[in-house]
């Protein structure tokens, strides 16, 4: 059976094609508007899919955008993935299910079986946001954190406090060193270090928690960044939202 997989995000669009619970090599796209232009070209793509499951944080318009780029290209319906009180194996650590956002619910989902569903794990995903999730060997979510993605912290201080925005312009630059030397740099720089400060905490307090064995994952896109900076052990997976949907996917068909 092959999968369509889609992961809608704020501002990209992640795509592969499954055959079972392996999904196949990810695509992305800048996601622009209602994304009906990126859906199509995906559709075309994917012409031959016998299922799409997807994940979408970026609202129903989008949602709507892939339903018509699918029925126009003959595929079927597209099934979201909404967070639920359990799911593969995973019971849902919120109050309210619902509540979790549906992509921080399916990478738990991928991290924990990507992990063999024996060993914790920590789920750290850099985006327009950055969130941690737990999940114990157990298969039960611990809960999570969330704080703005390292654009977002450099957005907030432009646009949120006076006369940083002028002396900031210019652009930053490349910096290797813990410390800058312009306003662009240390906005930059210091948005990466609190991320990088962040996930070292996070993970210290899961191994901690939960035994040196946990894997501490890391995706999403503004992770390549923040990686070199980090002086802890994690796991870059770049494709974790996908691997759960190939999951639910697996489950969803009955072939996992």
């Amino acid at each position: 059976m092959t999968q369509l997989l889609i992961d809608i995000g704020n501002s990209r669009i992640k795509w592969c094609v499954a055959r079972g619970a392996r999904p196949g090599r990810q695509h992305v796209l800048p996601l622009s508007g209602t994304g009906s232009a990126a859906f199509a070209r995906i559709a075309r793509a994917a012409r031959g899919a016998s299922a799409v499951i997807a994940v979408c944080v970026a609202g129903d318009a989008r949602e709507r955008a892939l339903s018509r780029a699918l029925r126009t290209a003959g595929l079927p319906a597209a099934q979201f993935i909404r967070s639920s009180a359990a799911a593969a194996g995973l019971r849902n650590g919120y109050r309210e299910a619902w509540r979790l956002g549906a992509d921080r619910w399916v990478a738990a989902i991928g991290a924990w079986h990507d992990a063999g569903q024996q060993r914790a794990v920590c789920v750290i995903d850099i985006g327009t946001a950055t969130t941690v999730d737990v999940v114990d060997a157990w298969g039960r979510h611990q809960g999570g954190l969330i704080t703005p993605g390292p654009e977002l912290m450099q957005r907030a201080l432009l646009t949120g406090t006076r006369g940083i925005a002028r002396r900031a312009r210019g652009g930053a630059r490349i910096a290797s060193a813990t410390l800058a030397r312009d306003t662009a740099t240390a906005i930059r720089l210091g948005a990466h270090q609190a991320t990088a400060a962040l996930i070292e905490r996070a993970a210290t307090d899961a191994r901690r928690a939960h035994g040196t064995r946990t894997v501490v994952y890391l995706t999403g896109g503004g992770a390549s960044a923040v990686q070199p900076l980090l002086r802890v052990r994690v796991q870059a997976c770049p494709d974790l939202v996908l691997r759960g949907l190939a999951v639910l996917g697996a489950d969803i068909s009955g072939t996992g």
